[in-house]
């Protein structure tokens, strides 16, 4: 996607993409055994590219288009539902757009596991023997764990993706906005814990500290001393919280409990209350409220 609206961060989508299906083919291949997989994502209308092998010997599958209803995958795709056949190039229920390319990859049983998001088909998965023997339950249900696990990778980015689109500059007469992007900060803040990637976390975490910096940049954005927040937070001036403590005292900012912060962080209820309490004395606040309101001051949250 693009800029997050002049807050200077980018995420590479196609990049995490790569890195999501690359960790589905490792984990198929490890918990069905079976030696190859490869797979790819939606390239355009009813089109899937393969981009990523594991444990090919050629690379005569990579770039492949598989169009819905072509072949093994394409079928797959069409009924939403995993499909397997013994020996790919004599199989009587798929047609064989693809066979010279599964022959020259030496592939005879092949299995294939769409990735759906939301109702929509995504991508699709391959697992692969170059000798034909049935598959079982084994391979299959691990193939539909890889394929469930990248979903929710990808649903991640989605949602990301969904907050960032309202992280843009506000002005300083908008406090609606100002409130908008307040909420968008403390859920972006809690869906960072749930990405595996470290890159796209890291990224997600940068657009925050940006949002805190730049609303203190607004009039009566200041600090300790009437220096402005930012600019103490430049410096390293003020007081220093945890990411943990930031976490929760976000969530606390919209308005959640303490029982809510919890599941949102996936924390439990005594660790939050712990996390306030450190929060609130580095902050010399006495309740909740004054230590979200410190917080903005010393830029810390939006």
């Amino acid at each position: 996607m693009g800029g997050s609206g002049g807050f200077g961060v980018r995420l590479d989508s196609g990049a995490n993409d790569a890195v999501d299906v690359r960790a589905a083919l490792s984990r198929l291949r490890r918990a069905s055994g079976l030696p190859v997989a490869f797979g790819g994502l939606l390239a355009g209308t009813g089109r899937f590219r393969i981009k990523e092998l594991s444990g090919t010997e050629t690379t005569v599958l990579s770039g492949l288009d598989i169009l819905q209803g072509n072949g093994l995958g394409g079928k797959a795709v069409a009924l939403s539902r995993p499909l397997a056949v013994t020996d790919y190039s004599v199989s009587s229920v798929i047609s064989h757009e693809y066979d010279a390319a599964v022959a020259a990859e030496g592939l005879r049983s092949v299995l294939a596991v769409p990735v759906i998001v939301r109702r929509r088909v995504r991508g699709v998965l391959y697992g692969a023997l170059r000798r034909p023997v049935r598959l079982g339950d084994r391979p299959l249900s691990a193939a539909v764990e890889a394929a469930r696990e990248l979903e929710q990778a990808l649903l991640l980015q989605d949602e990301a993706a969904q907050l960032l689109s309202v992280v843009r500059q506000p002005t300083a007469a908008d406090p609606a906005m100002w409130e908008e992007v307040r909420e968008a900060h403390g859920e972006l803040r809690a869906l960072s814990q749930r990405v595996a990637d470290p890159q796209l976390r890291q990224e997600m975490l940068a657009v925050c500290g940006r949002l805190a910096t730049a609303s203190s940049r607004r009039p009566g954005g200041a600090g300790p001393g009437g220096a402005p927040a930012h600019a103490l937070a430049a410096r390293g001036e003020g007081p220093v919280l945890s990411p943990r403590e930031v976490d929760v005292l976000a969530c606390v900012a919209s308005g959640a409990t303490n029982a809510v912060v919890a599941e949102r962080l996936g924390l439990r209820p005594e660790t939050v209350k712990s996390y306030l309490r450190s929060s609130m004395r580095k902050l010399g606040a006495h309740t909740r409220l004054q230590a979200v309101i410190a917080a903005r001051r010393a830029g810390l949250l939006p």
